[in-house]
């Protein structure tokens, strides 16, 4: 058999005019003729069509390509020759040898007809035989590379706090609890109380891209029991508007340099446009969206404090209407659907110094400035009937001299399904994790 020479990208075997090459792969599709074997191979990059002759008995190529099944593994070695009538770049190989690395059993369990629920079950043949869902995971890696970069040039330290908690953190009824030794434990549902340690830690500012955890037993299509988050912490704010200028600027960093790279790639396989967003971005109260959207026949009985996903998408609607931005910030949030480290603006006990940003009518960030006072803290705790007993080791980071702060938490699986327009966030993550599943 003739030794493998280098692997060569099917992306760049034009280089490779006349010469042998080895080009490793999975089987796309075969035909196979009376005279002629024609063999598509893809790897990551392309699809290169695999030309044999017969040559009849004792013909190891012909037997090897004859047995060989839709996606199995192969390595193929031989010469790159052009052929204008190949549609695949004009470029062919004809075989000098034919490794079969792994036999694919037949018939495949998903095809171009399975629904999403059983493609989640095959996620790695579903994600191998979709270009556009390996786009998805080059598109993450450059939003993550380009947030991180505008992270650290604005003097953000990268942080890693822990998943497991002794206590359950922000609200019990949203964690998950496991045994731990002798006792229980809790997924952290948020890395919002370990960041803010980092900040009186004299931390000046942080960020971490970690998972998440929220025992939710929501089946929307935006929702996932673990999920990736994004979260910022920024130490000696003068308001919470500092905290907004970061977001808009590091999610306009993040995403021209998304736009760059992959821009026409996205437009090819998921039919949408990334727009760069101009800053700032347009910023409305909550009680200036609720009376624009009671006006329109939102919430006519008038008793929801909160937006719900209709609301959201008709607030969004709104202020593209009139400024043509695709973000916004709806700011201000009720005090009683804002959890008690939210500062209040003095004099306006009944709102929140807090915001959530939505892109295209989804939130897919939530952010606030913390109160950093002890004793304003714990009054504010006690209105919402916590106990601080359980809170001791996070009260205490306010009892030494910690700075005014603010943050965001943004999820990254919903940052992904509104730039590709896709319709669930289970297509935005490689393996979902949701109330009813637990596997791959």
């Amino acid at each position: 058999m003739i030794h493998p020479t280098s692997r060569v990208l099917v992306a760049d075997l034009r280089q490779h005019l006349n010469q042998t090459v080895s080009v490793c792969g999975w089987v796309n599709t075969h035909r196979l003729q009376r005279k002629m074997q024609f063999v598509l191979v893809r790897d990551h990059t392309g699809i290169v069509q695999v030309t044999h002759r017969r040559g009849g008995d004792g013909d190891l190529i012909e037997e090897a390509l004859e047995q060989v099944t839709v996606e199995s593994a192969v390595r193929i070695t031989g010469r790159v020759v052009e052929n204008p009538v190949v549609k695949l770049g004009g470029l062919e190989i004809v075989p000098e040898s034919v490794e079969v690395l792994n036999r694919a059993e037949a018939p495949l369990p998903v095809d171009e007809h399975t629904a999403l629920e059983q493609r989640l079950d095959w996620r790695f043949l579903d994600v191998r035989r979709r270009p556009a869902a390996q786009l998805l995971f080059a598109v993450q890696t450059t939003l993550e590379q380009g947030m991180r970069a505008y992270a650290y040039q604005q003097g953000c330290t990268e942080m890693h706090t822990p998943k497991l908690m002794g206590t359950a953190s922000e609200s019990g009824a949203e964690v998950f609890k496991l045994g731990y030794f002798d006792r229980s434990a809790y997924l952290a549902q948020s890395p919002q109380f370990f960041k803010q340690m980092a900040i009186a830690a004299g931390i000046d500012r942080v960020f971490e891209i970690g998972p998440v955890f929220r025992a939710e037993p929501s089946f929307t299509s935006r929702h996932a029991t673990e999920f990736t988050g994004v979260d910022v912490e920024l130490a000696w704010v003068n308001g919470v508007d500092d905290v907004t200028a970061f977001e808009e600027q590091m999610l306009a960093h993040a995403l021209a340099q998304v736009a760059e790279q992959h821009g026409e790639a996205i437009r090819e396989a998921y039919g949408v446009e990334v727009v760069v967003p101009k800053t700032p971005f347009p910023r409305i109260t909550m009680a200036e969206a609720q009376a624009v959207l009671r006006a329109r026949g939102w919430d006519p009985e008038g008793v929801k404090e909160d937006l719900d996903p209709e609301g959201e998408r008709a607030i969004a609607a709104y202020v593209r209407e009139q400024t043509g931005h695709e973000f916004v910030f709806i700011t201000h949030y009720p005090t009683s659907i804002r959890p008690f480290y939210h500062m209040r603006p003095a004099g306006q006990p009944d709102v929140t110094l807090s915001f959530d940003l939505l892109w295209k009518g989804l939130e897919i960030t939530t952010g606030a400035q913390r109160e950093h006072r002890y004793d304003v803290l714990l009054k504010q705790a006690a209105e919402k009937g916590m106990n601080p007993g359980p809170m001791k080791d996070y009260l205490n980071c306010f009892r030494y001299g910690c700075p005014p702060h603010g943050g965001l938490g943004m999820g990254l699986g919903r940052v992904l399904m509104v730039m590709l327009g896709l319709d669930s966030i289970r297509e935005a993550t490689f393996l979902f994790r949701g109330p009813n599943r637990l596997t791959p």
